[in-house]
């Protein structure tokens, strides 16, 4: 991280993506303790940590917010819990930050069936279900991994592999260069003419060639593996 962009007086508040989106990698504990600890910097630290749940166990910087005031939490229903339809989040924080956030935040904006569904989720038998359901997914993720890497023009899957997709170069050829046009063909004929959605990456920094998989269940890892050998050869 750069000293002189931490040190940077005009900067209130720094957003940090652990797992972050495309590539699935932790920013260590470490990292954002040095952060914290830089008398430099006066703002807020978000940490948000929305594919959190994928990753080891003692990974969160949840584990921060009780050693330093400036650092927050968030987290979502949407990933691990499987309830992106209610759009519910929630952040942990110091009880004077989070005093603070509820001064300024909209009165009722959470909805009552939204806060319903919500409390269910960590309800005992909900907790199980996420519990099951997320140990299967990162299950299926270590096999996507396995069986990706067995199809030619299949390159590097980078990244952390910390959240619930994967990040996978595509070949011009096997054994070649990621190909920005051959990844981006293959998305589009996956999600026009064979039943399978990805995500074309090859724009974002240091992801040439990339498409992002996300991983679900056992058969429809299988059926993404069967498409992309169709394409890939």
């Amino acid at each position: 991280m750069n000293k002189a962009f931490i040190a940077n007086p005009d900067l209130k508040m720094l957003f940090i993506c652990s797992p972050g989106n495309p590539t699935g990698t932790l920013i260590p504990i470490d990292a954002i303790k040095r952060i914290a600890n830089n008398t430099n910097f006066k703002g807020v630290i978000v940490v948000d940590e929305a594919y959190i749940d994928f990753a080891p166990p003692g990974t969160s910087a949840v584990s921060l917010i009780k050693e330093y005031a400036n650092v927050c939490v968030t987290q979502t229903l949407s990933k691990s819990f499987g309830l992106a339809a209610i759009r519910c989040g929630y952040l942990m924080g110091s009880p004077e930050l989070i005093q603070i956030l509820t001064n300024a935040k909209a009165p009722y904006n959470v909805s009552l069936p939204t806060a319903s569904l919500a409390l269910a989720s960590f309800s005992k038998e909900g907790l199980a279900v996420w519990e099951s359901n997320t140990k299967t997914l990162n299950a299926n993720r270590a096999k996507l991994i396995e069986d990706v890497k067995t199809i030619p023009s299949v390159g590097a899957v980078l990244g952390g592999n910390d959240a619930n997709f994967i990040l996978v170069q595509i070949l011009d050829a096997p054994g070649g260069k990621p190909s920005n046009e051959r990844a981006k063909a293959v998305y589009t004929e996956m999600a026009e003419n064979r039943g399978v959605v990805v995500r074309y990456r090859g724009t974002d920094v240091g992801c040439e060639g990339c498409i992002r998989i996300t991983v679900g269940t056992e058969d429809e890892c299988a059926t993404a593996i069967a498409r992309l050998r169709e394409l890939l050869v």
